[in-house]
């Protein structure tokens, strides 16, 4: 649990050897319950290795011989774990991590194209799986792996004109994005929306000052952010929100100072990313006294990332992953963050 003194200080060798841990008790119950989320949370803790500069602190080759493990033959994707069934979640995941390992070229990349193509709905949206859950999340999972696979062409104009009408039937008169047509706006759904148009070239269609005001609307009276109305602050918020902010430029809108504070301050009655980090054993929590997880603390230096901490790589809030990967493949599309300080 992070119950250590707060500290002003991202703890960068702390948080790599939490990371590098992870995998070293497999008789740990926690491991095997958590393995519909391995190759999810291999790309989580990759990319945090990245944004601290330490991207080799972990085994190249192991890590693709893993990922690879998780090919289903049969779908064309890839599973969150070996025998699981493939899902555009983790196959997204795979994309990334191989990317970033220097290793796409293991990839069938036509069979991951045919599999994400079709789970592609009349409506516009993309089912997770062959069971035909849908979720906007899924819709930029697919968007952003053809993207990344240099397939995006794939979807023709048509295809592209539904999947943008998708989201557009999925915004809310706040502004904001769900999960579904009909659901609530939630900071999660409006950065998997916005990256997704920024992908497509289509972010006309986002209304950007309603937009801009709900989520500068996330921030809280301790300069935290929360993902909804009435929700506490949580820390993968710090990328959720902020990433949109980044994309449409409206960073400016909140209190940056306080959101700063926040995150960096060592002031007991002020929670923060610091504050949720463990001093003892590395990881961030959602929030002071709460068990670490990889998940949280990925988001969290994402977001630190993004509020330009000391230190840290630069992060793409549109494809989540090194800044420099994704401007090497020409992939960039335009945001700002906060600029990086020095100390």
């Amino acid at each position: 649990m992070s119950t250590s003194s707060p500290s002003s200080e991202l703890a960068i060798p702390l948080h790599v050897a939490y990371i590098k841990a992870l995998g070293d008790n497999k008789d740990d119950l926690a491991y095997h319950l958590t393995a519909h989320l391995r190759l999810n949370a291999i790309y989580w803790g990759l990319t945090a290795l990245n944004i601290m500069g330490h991207k080799d602190a972990l085994p190249r080759e192991e890590m693709i011989d893993f990922v690879m493990s998780c090919w289903d033959d049969e779908a064309g994707g890839f599973g969150a774990h070996p025998d699981h069934d493939a899902h555009l979640h983790p196959t997204l995941s795979a994309i990334q991590i191989l990317i970033m390992q220097d290793a796409l070229d293991r990839v069938d990349v036509h069979r991951v194209v045919q599999f994400i193509l079709s789970l592609h709905q009349p409506s516009g949206v993309f089912a997770g799986d062959q069971f035909g859950e849908i979720d906007t999340r899924f819709l930029y999972c697919a968007v952003n792996a053809l993207s990344l696979l240099g397939q995006l062409h794939v979807l023709d104009e048509a295809a592209k004109e539904r999947t943008v009408n998708y989201i557009i039937r999925c915004r809310n008169f706040d502004g904001g994005f769900g999960s579904v047509v009909g659901a609530e706006s939630h900071a999660a759904q409006v950065f998997v929306c916005t990256a997704a148009l920024a992908i497509l070239d289509r972010l006309d269609v986002i209304d950007e000052e309603t937009l801009g005001w709900w989520l500068c609307e996330r921030q809280l009276p301790n300069g935290g952010l929360n993902g909804r109305p009435e929700k506490l602050e949580d820390v993968c918020y710090s990328f959720w929100v902020l990433s949109a902010m980044a994309i449409l430029d409206k960073i400016p809108w909140i209190d940056a100072d306080k959101l700063t504070r926040y995150a960096y301050n060592d002031h007991p009655s002020s929670p923060s990313v610091n504050h949720a980090q463990d001093l003892e054993g590395g990881g961030i929590a959602d929030r002071p006294g709460d068990m670490v997880d990889v998940f949280h603390t990925h988001f969290g230096i994402a977001g630190l990332s993004l509020l330009g901490y000391p230190g840290l790589q630069d992060l793409d809030p549109v494809y989540c992953m090194p800044a420099a990967l994704i401007e090497k493949m020409g992939l960039r599309k335009p945001w700002k963050a906060l600029e990086r300080r020095t100390a």
